[in-house]
């Protein structure tokens, strides 16, 4: 293992990890996260969620302020907070939409994407509990759109399948089969499973950004709970699992530290980086 004050960033899943289970960030976590940039060292916020999900976080721990970054939609945008500048972008090509939409219909489950501006979550089922649920999460306005087909005419970063778990889990391997290897399909909730332009996720985005910023993966410490944390886990130059964390993930990982309510993260700056 490294000698500690060489990790120079922290990437921090936020539900589940960087957030506790009231989606709050922790007085004690804030500190040593603050403390961190003080010292130079940088932070990536890494989330499934869109942009406008991640800023609030992003605005509560400063990273403007201290140059880190966010990455979004499980890796197909990276932001610089300081400058705003997008450091990477890609969205699924306009021309799958309808193959995306025709499945979601063939298999009966919720579609869930987003408006031109990335703006607003645009849904058949805004009745849905899943597509609330993301919504309540990202601050986002969710908007009923009976014809995704008619509405979606520009590309997407990503759709969200949504419903429960047990009926996710058979539909999985069909819109696997069906979407073909340029795509990446997974869950990253039981009741959500996406659908994302393939060699998107959260290694493959940190190694762009790192190879950016100049640093190198042994220098990045990432702290995740869930699947879409995995590769991000194992790409890392030290892997960090919560407690809370999916088996796979804690199988994968170099440390497994305290759970996302018990300030783990915290404990992974203290022990780790400061």
């Amino acid at each position: 293992m490294t000698e500690k004050h060489s990790y120079e960033i922290i990437v921090l899943d936020l539900d589940g990890t960087l957030t506790n289970r009231d989606k709050v960030i922790t007085p004690k976590t804030k500190q040593r996260l603050m403390e961190l940039q003080e010292r130079g060292k940088k932070i990536v916020l890494a989330s499934g969620r869109p942009t406008p999900g991640v800023l609030p976080l992003a605005r509560e721990l400063e990273l403007a302020k201290y140059g880190s970054y966010i990455l979004s939609f499980n890796g197909g945008r990276i932001t610089n907070c300081k400058t705003g500048e997008i450091i990477f972008s890609r969205s699924l090509p306009q021309e799958a939409n309808q193959k995306i939409i025709r499945l979601a219909e063939e298999e009966q489950v919720g579609l869930l994407s987003y408006d031109e501006a990335g703006a607003k979550l645009l849904t058949n089922q805004s009745d849905s509990p899943y597509a609330k649920l993301e919504a309540r999460i990202n601050g986002m306005e969710l908007v009923q759109v009976d014809d995704m087909e008619a509405a979606i005419t520009y590309p997407v970063p990503k759709y969200l399948m949504m419903e429960d778990g047990d009926y996710l889990a058979m539909v999985e391997p069909r819109v696997k089969a069906a979407m073909g290897k340029n795509f990446s399909v997974y869950r990253s909730e039981p009741f959500f499973l996406e659908v994302l332009p393939r060699g998107i996720d959260k290694a493959q985005s940190l190694e762009r950004l790192l190879s950016h910023i100049g640093l190198s993966r042994e220098q990045m410490i990432a702290c995740g709970d869930g699947y879409n944390d995995l590769t991000m886990i194992q790409y890392a130059g030290l892997g960090v699992a919560m407690e809370n964390a999916v088996l796979p993930v804690r199988k994968a990982a170099d440390f497994i530290t305290y759970s996302n309510n018990d300030d783990g993260v915290a404990h992974v700056v203290e022990k780790f980086m400061l």
